[in-house]
Protein backbone atom coordinates (compact mmCIF):
# COMPACT_ATOMS: atom_id res chain seq x y z
CA UNK A 1 0.00 0.00 0.00
CA UNK A 2 1.62 3.40 -0.52
CA UNK A 3 2.57 5.27 2.42
CA UNK A 4 0.62 8.31 3.19
CA UNK A 5 2.44 9.03 6.26
CA UNK A 6 4.54 12.28 4.06
CA UNK A 7 0.95 13.48 3.16
CA UNK A 8 -0.44 16.26 5.13
CA UNK A 9 -3.66 16.37 3.21
CA UNK A 10 -4.09 12.91 4.11
CA UNK A 11 -5.98 12.64 6.68
CA UNK A 12 -8.50 15.52 5.96
CA UNK A 13 -9.01 14.21 1.93
CA UNK A 14 -9.58 10.71 3.93
CA UNK A 15 -12.50 11.91 6.57
CA UNK A 16 -13.87 13.93 3.56
CA UNK A 17 -13.82 10.83 1.16
CA UNK A 18 -15.62 8.91 4.04
CA UNK A 19 -18.46 11.71 4.92
CA UNK A 20 -19.37 12.18 1.24
CA UNK A 21 -18.74 8.57 -0.03
CA UNK A 22 -20.29 6.49 2.83
CA UNK A 23 -22.00 8.82 4.49
CA UNK A 24 -23.91 10.65 1.47
CA UNK A 25 -23.37 14.33 3.15
CA UNK A 26 -23.29 17.20 0.65
CA UNK A 27 -20.05 19.54 0.41
CA UNK A 28 -22.17 22.29 2.05
CA UNK A 29 -22.36 19.76 5.18
CA UNK A 30 -19.14 18.76 5.12
CA UNK A 31 -17.65 21.98 4.84
CA UNK A 32 -19.55 22.92 7.88
CA UNK A 33 -18.53 19.72 10.13
CA UNK A 34 -14.78 20.46 9.29
CA UNK A 35 -14.75 23.84 9.69
CA UNK A 36 -13.72 24.72 6.00
CA UNK A 37 -14.87 26.11 3.09
CA UNK A 38 -16.90 24.22 0.14
CA UNK A 39 -14.22 24.66 -2.33
CA UNK A 40 -11.82 23.26 0.39
CA UNK A 41 -14.25 20.30 0.31
CA UNK A 42 -13.74 20.33 -3.34
CA UNK A 43 -10.04 20.28 -3.43
CA UNK A 44 -9.80 17.46 -0.54
CA UNK A 45 -12.33 15.24 -2.34
CA UNK A 46 -10.29 15.50 -6.01
CA UNK A 47 -6.91 15.13 -3.61
CA UNK A 48 -8.54 11.52 -2.22
CA UNK A 49 -9.27 10.53 -5.96
CA UNK A 50 -5.74 11.64 -7.40
CA UNK A 51 -3.50 10.19 -4.58
CA UNK A 52 -6.03 6.37 -4.45
CA UNK A 53 -7.75 7.24 -1.48
CA UNK A 54 -10.34 6.63 -3.63
CA UNK A 55 -11.46 4.89 -6.23
CA UNK A 56 -14.61 5.13 -8.42
CA UNK A 57 -15.69 2.62 -10.54
CA UNK A 58 -18.98 2.31 -12.07
CA UNK A 59 -20.54 -1.18 -12.56
CA UNK A 60 -23.72 -0.94 -14.69
CA UNK A 61 -26.55 -3.90 -14.77
CA UNK A 62 -25.24 -6.42 -17.10
CA UNK A 63 -28.89 -5.12 -19.40
CA UNK A 64 -28.08 -1.99 -19.50
CA UNK A 65 -24.85 -1.75 -20.83
CA UNK A 66 -24.11 1.24 -23.23
CA UNK A 67 -25.75 0.13 -26.91
CA UNK A 68 -21.90 0.95 -28.67
CA UNK A 69 -19.75 -0.73 -25.86
CA UNK A 70 -22.36 -4.04 -26.90
CA UNK A 71 -22.09 -3.28 -30.55
CA UNK A 72 -18.19 -2.65 -30.65
CA UNK A 73 -18.06 -5.99 -28.83
CA UNK A 74 -20.18 -7.76 -30.51
CA UNK A 75 -18.82 -6.84 -34.04
CA UNK A 76 -15.03 -6.59 -33.14
CA UNK A 77 -14.45 -8.66 -30.14
CA UNK A 78 -12.79 -5.79 -28.32
CA UNK A 79 -14.11 -4.55 -24.76
CA UNK A 80 -14.95 -0.43 -25.56
CA UNK A 81 -15.37 2.00 -22.75
CA UNK A 82 -17.06 4.59 -24.57
CA UNK A 83 -16.65 8.05 -23.31
CA UNK A 84 -19.58 10.25 -23.00
CA UNK A 85 -19.10 13.32 -25.52
CA UNK A 86 -21.35 15.47 -26.83
CA UNK A 87 -21.18 16.94 -30.51
CA UNK A 88 -21.06 20.45 -28.59
CA UNK A 89 -17.58 19.88 -27.16
CA UNK A 90 -14.14 21.08 -29.07
CA UNK A 91 -11.71 18.35 -30.22
CA UNK A 92 -9.59 19.89 -27.53
CA UNK A 93 -12.19 19.23 -24.79
CA UNK A 94 -13.54 15.64 -26.43
CA UNK A 95 -9.19 14.73 -26.58
CA UNK A 96 -9.16 15.24 -22.88
CA UNK A 97 -11.96 13.92 -21.74
CA UNK A 98 -11.25 10.69 -23.22
CA UNK A 99 -7.50 10.88 -22.26
CA UNK A 100 -8.98 10.97 -18.36
CA UNK A 101 -11.12 8.10 -18.95
CA UNK A 102 -8.26 6.05 -20.25
CA UNK A 103 -5.81 7.26 -17.61
CA UNK A 104 -8.78 6.54 -14.70
CA UNK A 105 -9.02 2.97 -15.82
CA UNK A 106 -5.52 1.59 -16.57
CA UNK A 107 -4.97 0.57 -13.08
CA UNK A 108 -7.44 -1.54 -13.53
CA UNK A 109 -5.02 -2.95 -15.95
CA UNK A 110 -1.91 -2.52 -14.32
CA UNK A 111 -0.38 -4.00 -11.68
CA UNK A 112 2.77 -5.48 -9.51
CA UNK A 113 5.18 -7.92 -10.93
CA UNK A 114 3.68 -6.89 -15.12
CA UNK A 115 5.76 -4.89 -17.43
CA UNK A 116 3.50 -1.53 -19.21
CA UNK A 117 5.06 -1.15 -22.92
CA UNK A 118 3.83 2.74 -23.70
CA UNK A 119 3.99 4.76 -27.23
CA UNK A 120 4.79 7.80 -26.94
CA UNK A 121 2.66 10.78 -28.12
CA UNK A 122 -0.01 13.18 -27.90
CA UNK A 123 -2.27 10.64 -26.72
CA UNK A 124 -0.13 9.16 -24.03
CA UNK A 125 1.28 12.62 -22.59
CA UNK A 126 -2.64 13.71 -22.21
CA UNK A 127 -3.31 10.20 -19.80
CA UNK A 128 0.36 10.62 -18.12
CA UNK A 129 -1.07 13.85 -17.11
CA UNK A 130 -4.40 12.37 -15.44
CA UNK A 131 -3.27 8.86 -13.64
CA UNK A 132 -4.09 8.71 -10.32
CA UNK A 133 -1.26 6.86 -8.13
CA UNK A 134 -1.47 2.82 -7.43
CA UNK A 135 1.49 2.02 -5.72
CA UNK A 136 2.44 -1.31 -7.83
CA UNK A 137 5.49 -3.67 -6.64
CA UNK A 138 8.59 -5.19 -9.08
CA UNK A 139 6.49 -3.27 -12.36
CA UNK A 140 8.33 -1.74 -14.98
CA UNK A 141 6.88 0.97 -17.72
CA UNK A 142 9.02 0.20 -20.91
CA UNK A 143 9.02 2.76 -23.80
CA UNK A 144 8.04 0.83 -27.02
CA UNK A 145 9.52 3.28 -29.72
CA UNK A 146 12.39 6.03 -30.67
CA UNK A 147 12.07 9.54 -30.28
CA UNK A 148 14.74 11.15 -31.96
CA UNK A 149 14.80 12.96 -34.92
CA UNK A 150 17.21 15.45 -36.78
CA UNK A 151 15.96 18.38 -34.64
CA UNK A 152 15.98 16.82 -30.88
CA UNK A 153 17.16 13.56 -29.11
CA UNK A 154 13.54 13.67 -28.25
CA UNK A 155 14.59 11.84 -25.14
CA UNK A 156 13.24 15.12 -22.82
CA UNK A 157 9.95 14.65 -24.13
CA UNK A 158 9.46 10.67 -24.15
CA UNK A 159 10.76 10.59 -20.40
CA UNK A 160 8.77 12.95 -19.06
CA UNK A 161 5.83 11.05 -20.18
CA UNK A 162 7.57 7.67 -19.08
CA UNK A 163 8.69 9.50 -15.58
CA UNK A 164 4.63 10.30 -15.03
CA UNK A 165 4.41 7.03 -15.30
CA UNK A 166 7.02 5.79 -13.04
CA UNK A 167 5.84 8.28 -10.59
CA UNK A 168 2.17 7.21 -10.89
CA UNK A 169 2.28 3.02 -10.33
CA UNK A 170 5.91 3.39 -8.78
CA UNK A 171 7.46 1.14 -11.22
CA UNK A 172 10.89 1.39 -12.80
CA UNK A 173 11.15 3.08 -16.05
CA UNK A 174 12.89 1.79 -19.09
CA UNK A 175 13.68 4.61 -22.21
CA UNK A 176 14.69 3.16 -25.36
CA UNK A 177 16.89 6.09 -26.33
CA UNK A 178 17.02 5.58 -30.05
CA UNK A 179 15.81 7.39 -33.23
CA UNK A 180 12.07 7.42 -34.02
CA UNK A 181 12.96 6.07 -38.00
CA UNK A 182 16.65 5.35 -38.62
CA UNK A 183 18.15 6.97 -42.20
CA UNK A 184 19.08 3.40 -43.33
CA UNK A 185 17.36 0.24 -42.48
CA UNK A 186 21.08 -1.29 -42.04
CA UNK A 187 21.55 1.38 -39.46
CA UNK A 188 18.86 -0.20 -37.67
CA UNK A 189 19.56 -3.89 -38.31
CA UNK A 190 22.95 -2.91 -36.89
CA UNK A 191 21.77 -1.58 -34.17
CA UNK A 192 19.42 -3.92 -33.25
CA UNK A 193 22.22 -7.10 -32.62
CA UNK A 194 23.25 -4.75 -30.00
CA UNK A 195 22.98 -6.44 -26.64
CA UNK A 196 21.67 -3.22 -25.01
CA UNK A 197 19.49 -2.65 -27.64
CA UNK A 198 18.32 -6.93 -27.85
CA UNK A 199 17.26 -6.08 -23.85
CA UNK A 200 15.24 -3.31 -24.16
CA UNK A 201 13.63 -5.23 -27.21
CA UNK A 202 12.94 -8.52 -25.49
CA UNK A 203 11.59 -6.52 -22.50
CA UNK A 204 8.79 -4.98 -24.81
CA UNK A 205 7.74 -8.15 -26.05
CA UNK A 206 7.22 -9.55 -22.82
CA UNK A 207 5.32 -6.94 -21.82
CA UNK A 208 2.07 -7.79 -20.19
CA UNK A 209 -0.17 -4.48 -22.05
CA UNK A 210 0.72 -1.80 -24.22
CA UNK A 211 -0.90 1.40 -24.40
CA UNK A 212 -0.93 3.62 -27.42
CA UNK A 213 -2.47 6.13 -29.36
CA UNK A 214 -3.15 6.16 -33.23
CA UNK A 215 -1.34 8.52 -35.59
CA UNK A 216 -3.03 9.80 -38.58
CA UNK A 217 -0.92 11.03 -41.19
CA UNK A 218 -3.02 13.00 -43.13
CA UNK A 219 -5.96 14.16 -40.46
CA UNK A 220 -6.83 17.55 -39.84
CA UNK A 221 -5.02 17.79 -36.64
CA UNK A 222 -1.96 15.96 -37.06
CA UNK A 223 -0.85 13.70 -34.63
CA UNK A 224 2.92 14.48 -33.18
CA UNK A 225 5.24 12.13 -35.16
CA UNK A 226 3.41 13.95 -38.35
CA UNK A 227 3.94 17.30 -36.54
CA UNK A 228 7.19 17.03 -34.44
CA UNK A 229 9.59 17.02 -38.22
CA UNK A 230 10.24 13.47 -38.29
CA UNK A 231 8.96 12.93 -41.62
CA UNK A 232 10.02 15.19 -44.87
CA UNK A 233 8.11 15.63 -47.57
CA UNK A 234 9.45 12.26 -49.46
CA UNK A 235 8.25 10.37 -46.77
CA UNK A 236 4.79 11.90 -46.74
CA UNK A 237 4.65 11.03 -50.55
CA UNK A 238 5.27 7.24 -49.51
CA UNK A 239 2.64 7.33 -47.52
CA UNK A 240 0.44 8.45 -49.42
CA UNK A 241 1.29 6.45 -52.53
CA UNK A 242 1.11 3.52 -50.25
CA UNK A 243 -2.31 4.31 -48.76
CA UNK A 244 -1.53 4.73 -45.44
CA UNK A 245 -3.70 5.07 -43.26
CA UNK A 246 -2.56 5.37 -39.40
CA UNK A 247 0.48 4.30 -37.36
CA UNK A 248 0.94 2.15 -34.00
CA UNK A 249 4.33 3.19 -32.10
CA UNK A 250 5.45 4.49 -35.91
CA UNK A 251 5.07 1.35 -37.41
CA UNK A 252 2.31 1.97 -40.61
CA UNK A 253 -0.10 0.26 -41.39
CA UNK A 254 -3.09 0.59 -44.35
CA UNK A 255 -6.90 0.57 -44.41
CA UNK A 256 -7.12 -3.35 -44.28
CA UNK A 257 -4.55 -3.97 -41.52
CA UNK A 258 -1.56 -4.60 -43.96
CA UNK A 259 2.00 -3.34 -43.19
CA UNK A 260 4.11 -5.59 -45.16
CA UNK A 261 6.07 -3.58 -47.53
CA UNK A 262 5.67 0.09 -46.44
CA UNK A 263 9.17 1.26 -46.89
CA UNK A 264 9.44 3.28 -43.92
CA UNK A 265 8.35 0.49 -41.56
CA UNK A 266 12.25 -1.28 -41.98
CA UNK A 267 13.27 2.27 -40.51
CA UNK A 268 10.75 2.54 -37.71
CA UNK A 269 11.70 1.74 -34.61
CA UNK A 270 8.26 1.11 -33.11
CA UNK A 271 7.24 -2.88 -32.55
CA UNK A 272 6.61 -5.26 -35.46
CA UNK A 273 2.86 -6.30 -35.29
CA UNK A 274 3.50 -9.43 -34.88
CA UNK A 275 5.26 -8.69 -31.94
CA UNK A 276 2.91 -6.44 -30.62
CA UNK A 277 -0.19 -8.83 -31.23
CA UNK A 278 1.57 -11.25 -28.92
CA UNK A 279 1.09 -9.19 -26.16
CA UNK A 280 -2.26 -10.05 -24.07
CA UNK A 281 -3.61 -6.69 -23.46
CA UNK A 282 -3.31 -4.45 -26.32
CA UNK A 283 -5.17 -0.63 -24.80
CA UNK A 284 -6.16 1.70 -27.48
CA UNK A 285 -6.66 5.37 -26.70
CA UNK A 286 -8.50 7.12 -29.65
CA UNK A 287 -10.65 10.59 -29.98
CA UNK A 288 -12.00 12.36 -32.65
CA UNK A 289 -13.40 11.13 -36.16
CA UNK A 290 -10.77 12.48 -37.70
CA UNK A 291 -8.86 9.22 -36.37
CA UNK A 292 -11.93 6.24 -38.16
CA UNK A 293 -9.94 5.32 -41.00
CA UNK A 294 -6.87 4.70 -38.51
CA UNK A 295 -8.38 3.08 -35.91
CA UNK A 296 -10.58 1.03 -38.77
CA UNK A 297 -7.50 0.22 -40.19
CA UNK A 298 -5.68 -0.95 -36.35
CA UNK A 299 -8.80 -3.37 -36.14
CA UNK A 300 -8.39 -4.85 -39.12
CA UNK A 301 -4.57 -6.08 -37.89
CA UNK A 302 -6.01 -7.54 -35.03
CA UNK A 303 -3.97 -4.77 -32.76
CA UNK A 304 -6.55 -3.78 -30.16
CA UNK A 305 -8.21 -5.75 -27.10
CA UNK A 306 -9.16 -3.35 -25.00
CA UNK A 307 -10.53 0.39 -26.62
CA UNK A 308 -11.05 4.03 -24.75
CA UNK A 309 -12.69 6.25 -27.16
CA UNK A 310 -15.24 9.12 -27.59
CA UNK A 311 -19.04 8.39 -28.42
CA UNK A 312 -19.39 10.17 -31.93
CA UNK A 313 -16.24 8.15 -32.88
CA UNK A 314 -18.08 4.95 -31.42
CA UNK A 315 -21.17 5.73 -33.58
CA UNK A 316 -19.25 6.49 -36.65
CA UNK A 317 -17.54 3.00 -36.34
CA UNK A 318 -20.73 1.11 -35.66
CA UNK A 319 -22.43 2.77 -38.17
CA UNK A 320 -19.96 2.57 -41.01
Amino acid sequence: MPDRSADPKAGSALRAAQLYYLQDMTMDAIARELGTSRSSVSRLLSHARDTGLVEVRLHPPQEQELRLEEAIRARFGIAAHVVPSPQTLSDVERFERVAMSAARQLPLYFDSNMTLGIAWGSTLDAISRHLPKKETHNSTVVQLNGAGNTFTSGVDYASEILYRFGQAFGAAVQQFPVPAFFDDPHTKDAMWRERSTRRVLELQARADAVLFGLGSPFAEVPSRVYAGGYLDRADYRTLRDERVVGDVATVFYRQDGSSKDIALNSRATGPAFPVLSRVSRRICVVAGVQKLASLRGAIAARLITDLVLDEHLAEQLVDG
